[in-house]
């Protein structure tokens, strides 16, 4: 099995490291990661980079396919490369995925018009807007397509999905191994539990409420 992340300059780092490490439990799976071009790609706080090793050329039919979200997201939603590998690769993916907004850039490429699917809480409204039916919940499933909420929730998704790839049992042991056992200090987590003031900071500041 092939699964494919997709990778694009300042995207957010534990959007894709997070499935990565899940997926990778996957029973011979590769995990490959993929950009327009090979070579580091630099995360949203330009101090890391991940190494894209083929092309979206170079993987055009991969079994599941991940896109993270980031700040770089707002790049790609007429970034033809991008969004003409998506429409090529989810023809015959079992599954395309997408943590945070990288499922705006799902939405930009056709492929949820009409579906439910989630995203970052700030980007569930950008999200309407392309067609899709918005939801709060964590990890969302429309037939082949799974979208996860903002940044940790890739791992909650990734884990989700090898449940539904290799079984409860194989997923129960990725998540022992992986020791992926949250207990927050905080329960700050969600727009619902955070102090209100942090929720309209962040509302007020968010680049989706200065584009509407």
């Amino acid at each position: 099995m092939q699964i494919a992340i997709a990778l694009y300059e300042r995207f957010t780092a534990l959007d894709a490291i997070g499935p990565y490490q899940m997926l990778a439990g996957v029973p011979d799976a590769q995990v490959v990661f993929v950009a327009e071009r090979t070579g580091p790609v630099r995360d949203d706080s330009g101090q890391f980079a991940v190494v894209a090793d083929k092309t979206f050329a170079e993987v055009p039919d991969p079994d599941v396919l991940v896109v993270p979200g980031g700040p770089g997201q707002s790049d790609q939603m007429e970034n033809a490369p991008l969004l003409d590998w998506l429409r090529t690769a989810d023809a015959t993916s079992t599954w395309t995925t997408s943590v945070c907004t990288g499922s705006l850039a799902l939405a930009a490429a056709g492929l949820l018009e009409g579906r439910t699917a989630t995203s970052h809480w700030l980007a569930l409204g950008e999200l309407e807007k392309l067609g899709v039916r918005p939801s709060e919940e964590r990890v969302v499933f429309d037939g082949k397509y799974v979208t996860a909420a903002g940044v940790s929730s890739g791992i909650d998704m990734g884990l989700a999905l090898v449940g539904r790839i290799a079984g409860d049992e194989r997923a129960q042991t990725v998540q022992l191994i992986t020791e992926y056992d949250p207990q927050p200090p905080y329960d700050a987590g969600s727009p619902k539990k955070a102090p209100a003031h942090l929720v309209e900071m962040f509302r007020e500041q968010s680049r989706f409420t200065e584009d509407a």
